[in-house]
């Protein structure tokens, strides 16, 4: 596929077929995401592959289970959602990144993260998730990035022995696209048009 229609086609999946894929297309989704720029080469990035039914079930579990074991009765977004044969979750760290730039080849001496204008490494573990949704569409899957519910993170860590370093930054679902499902946003709002968005020479 052309990459301006790898571009144009990708979109947010929210139903899928639950038949496994191909492992080997999983490891490329896996393997061009770790050619996402990151600063310094820091590569403070990882990625927990949730590819079976199980695996799978434990991490929606981890999510919509309440403190009282009960768990939420799934809406049609999250019944399409939980269908997907993959979850991906792209981990960032910020210490990687903190002590990357420590070494002699960077000049600094200490981990002070006020160095930092913007969390490189929440930004760069998100261009390598966009990686992975534009292999899904190149392949001819289906994809969604997702958050992790904000009270759930720290369930979720725990659940798959996340390290405390490592923080998911959001969820990536892969597998083949089905018929019907929930609208996205972009069903009942328009795309701005570029005179809008794009300012040259000044705002």
């Amino acid at each position: 596929m052309e990459f301006t229609d790898v571009v144009r086609r990708r979109k947010m999946v929210r139903n899928y077929d639950p038949e496994p894929l191909d492992p080997a297309v999983v490891d490329r989704v896996l393997r061009n995401a770790t050619r996402a720029p990151n600063a310094g080469f820091s590569q403070g990035w990882s990625f927990l592959v949730l590819d079976t039914p199980t695996d799978t079930e434990r991490y929606w579990r981890a999510c919509t289970e309440g403190g009282d074991s009960t768990v939420e009765e799934p809406d049609e977004w999250l019944s399409g959602m939980m269908r997907a044969p993959v979850v991906i979750l792209p981990c960032s760290s910020k210490a990687a990144y903190l002590r990357r730039y420590a070494e002699d080849d960077k000049g600094w001496t200490d981990l002070d993260e006020s160095r930092w204008p913007m969390p490189f490494w929440h930004m760069d573990t998100a261009m390598a998730a966009l990686l992975m949704l534009q292999t899904a569409t190149d392949e001819g899957l289906g994809s969604c990035f997702i958050g992790v519910p904000t009270p759930r993170v720290q369930r979720v860590k725990d659940e798959f022995g996340i390290p405390p370093e490592w923080d998911p930054i959001g969820v990536v679902t892969i597998g083949r696209a089905a018929s019907g499902g929930a609208q996205g946003s972009p069903a009942t709002r328009p795309r701005k048009p570029m005179a809008e968005v794009v300012h040259r020479s000044t705002w």
